[in-house]
């Protein structure tokens, strides 16, 4: 077997799973129902991973009361809202993961203390008096004695009633990721001076206590797995340290975490469920394409010198060589998060030799932590994930001969999920390669991914039997030689270009990123969209020097624009490398090797042997209104519809080719 240490049997206590694959925790927003039990869909979404040789699943976070800071009713799983009607929504779906040979632990949590998003509860808390993480004006009050005793009872209360619908353990979502519990163990959010506060010890007893009496109402060899988070990797309340930098810990740093661990071990803990970071550092727990494969192995390898229960560990763990490697050393089961919802049979996939045919997550956190105000996690790559049994491709009664016209991440879901559905496709792309805007996009390094998507594509259109034909312009006259039912247009989107005063010539960023243009040492790059930083990021790693130029006040879109994760740690990677940004700032003229810029009442001389342009793109819909005259049925999907960004190039085609 390829990667045999992955697919051995192992234990956590005297629970034995099949192999050493589980699926990460992530959270279930949206997806309870008005009882806190799961709903159907949360039910399918587990059931999907079970059936491909996971061997351990670990629920989202559930709530064990929703009244300790207001949760919304339909937010998150409850077990003690309606004890009785959580076993009867998740006993059945147990029943159902058991029969494939998979595990599944219920993970628990006490709440967000000040790392909740404002608005989201209803009464703000926290160890002790402080700001909220995102609006520091928004004070969160201490909790009472009484308070934190009532939730440590709610979380025994609730591993009994998971036992009670056939969950196989449970998971305490405790010191991790600068939630409210991880608020009590960490110094700089506890100032209390009871027993809930002070020394490690003090600050670790809610944890300790809810383990111990979790032991004692369902037995000592009832799996109690614990969410720990070794290192804050903070430098400051809202600021995050990046992988490599220099900096002071202010969260818990190593020395402490392994001091804490071996407490929490020593309470009766069965296994550690490692990562890093806060919500000061939130991208640390939830990490952007711009890290590397494997970002908690240093972290799982110093815990398995001092402690002696299972270490689990995720953080990009797709690469199953790696993750193989370091099965032994890092840790004793290797869990996968975002994989699993990119695809649900990603296990079975490298079991079986078909890595080929993996979709990978592209790490844009788009379509899972990035919509969660707004909707389920789902994945920005697999449309169906979250709404596996209604929203799954089924056969057309009518099979149909589909043109589709073009060949970026639209034009190849349309194609793809109408094979599946049985129709004939024929894919025309008028380039000598499949990938649309993924090719230039996925040049840096730290986007791989994305041409990662383009080969997973390629394989499934080969595999499903599309006929592809490269190097084909199309126009309405030779698309109706090809006899299609329907014609799909994806023929995506052109870049938008300025011209300046003065005589250095602009260069879309397009043609930097292919090498159609060579690049100087000194790059004024203007345009500090997502594409414009990512491109000066990539072009600093290569030693050049880049200024950004924005006309608006922000970079990045805003706030909001983009998930929070990827925003913060972008920005902080453009700080590190110190990359200079000008907002509010045009361009006056450029003379020579200068660019003069106009920034409120100044003006500012930059040096600049580069001039790249990065201002977003205009739908390219020619094909489109020429063939709308026509008598065949026409769609426009992707950027040529609409410009947006990857998911819903995806989405929008997947909805589309379904229905067709």
């Amino acid at each position: 077997m390829k990667y045999s240490k992955i697919f051995e049997a192992t234990n956590i206590g005297k629970l034995k799973l099949k192999n050493r694959t589980s699926m990460a925790p992530m959270g279930p927003v949206g997806y309870s129902d008005t009882n806190g039990g799961f709903t159907q869909r949360l039910q399918d979404y587990y059931v999907e991973r079970a059936k491909y040789d996971v061997g351990l699943i670990i629920t989202g976070v559930c709530s064990v009361d929703t009244n300790i800071e207001g949760f919304p009713n339909i937010a998150i799983p409850c077990p003690t809202t309606n004890p009785l009607a959580f076993v009867h929504s998740t006993y059945s779906m147990n029943d159902r993961i058991h029969a494939y040979g998979c595990k599944i632990f219920l993970q628990l949590t006490g709440g967000l203390g000040r790392s909740a998003l404002p608005g989201f509860i209803k009464t703000n808390l926290a160890p002790s008096e402080q700001g909220n993480r995102f609006d520091p004006k928004l004070i969160h009050r201490e909790m009472t004695v009484t308070e934190i005793q009532n939730m440590i009872q709610k979380f025994v209360m609730s591993a009994v009633v998971a036992k009670k619908s056939g969950f196989d353990g449970v998971e305490i979502h405790a010191v991790h990721e600068g939630y409210l519990l991880d608020q009590f163990a960490i110094s700089i959010y506890n100032k209390r001076t009871d027993e809930y506060g002070g020394s490690l010890e003090n600050r670790l007893r809610i944890a300790t206590d809810i383990v111990k009496g979790i032991k004692k109402a369902c037995g000592e060899d009832f799996p109690v797995s614990l969410r720990y988070s070794l290192k804050s990797c903070m430098k400051a309340l809202r600021q995050g340290g990046l992988p490599g930098e220099d900096y002071a810990e202010a969260g818990r740093d190593i020395e402490e975490g392994i001091e804490a661990a071996k407490i929490l071990v020593n309470a009766g803990y069965d296994a550690l469920n490692v990562d890093a970071g806060t919500y000061d550092s939130w991208y640390w727990n939830h990490p952007p394409m711009y890290f590397e494969n494997g970002v908690y192995n240093s972290f799982g390898e110093i815990l398995k010198k001092h402690v002696d229960v299972p270490i689990i560990l995720a953080g990009r763990m797709d690469d199953a060589k790696m993750a193989n490697e370091v099965i032994g050393t890092c840790c004793d089961i290797v869990s996968y998060g975002r994989p699993l919802l990119a695809d649900a049979e990603y296990v079975t996939k490298i079991r079986y030799n078909r890595e080929d045919e993996i979709r990978p997550c592209l790490g844009c956190h788009d379509g899972c932590m990035g919509r969660i105000a707004n909707g389920p996690v789902s994945c920005a790559v697999n449309p169906a994930c979250g709404r596996e049994e209604i929203y799954g491709i089924k056969p057309a009664l009518i099979k149909k001969h589909v043109l589709v016209v073009g060949g970026g991440p639209a034009g190849l879901e349309t194609a793809r999920s109408c094979a599946i559905s049985g129709h004939k496709v024929t894919l025309c792309e008028k380039t000598d390669a499949l990938g649309g805007n993924l090719i230039p996009g996925g040049v840096p390094p730290f986007k791989h991914y994305d041409h990662a998507l383009i080969e997973y594509y390629a394989r499934q259109l080969k595999l499903l039997g599309v006929e592809v034909k490269l190097n084909t312009d199309m126009t309405s006259e030779v698309a109706s030689k090809f006899g299609a039912d329907i014609i799909v247009v994806a023929t995506g989107s052109t870049a938008k270009t300025l011209t300046f005063n003065g005589d250095i010539k602009p260069i879309p960023a397009e043609d930097i990123l292919m090498k159609r243009a060579e690049v100087g040492e000194n790059v004024v790059l203007v345009g500090a969209g997502l594409v414009g930083c990512e491109t000066a990021l990539w072009l600093t790693q290569l030693g050049k020097k880049v200024n950004i130029l924005e006309i608006t006040p922000h970079i990045l879109g805003g706030h909001g624009a983009l998930p929070h994760m990827n925003q913060f740690m972008l920005e902080d990677l453009i700080a590190f490398h110190k990359i200079g940004i000008h907002t509010q700032a045009t361009i006056q003229n450029t003379s020579g090797k200068t660019v003069t810029i106009k920034k409120g009442d100044k003006t500012i001389d930059l040096p600049c042997d580069t001039l790249i342009t990065s201002i977003g793109y205009n739908e390219y819909n020619k094909l489109f209104e020429e063939l709308s005259t026509g008598d065949i049925p026409v769609h426009n999907v992707g950027d040529s519809n609409k410009v947006h960004n990857i998911m819903y190039a995806i989405w929008d085609a997947y909805e589309l080719a379904r229905n067709i």
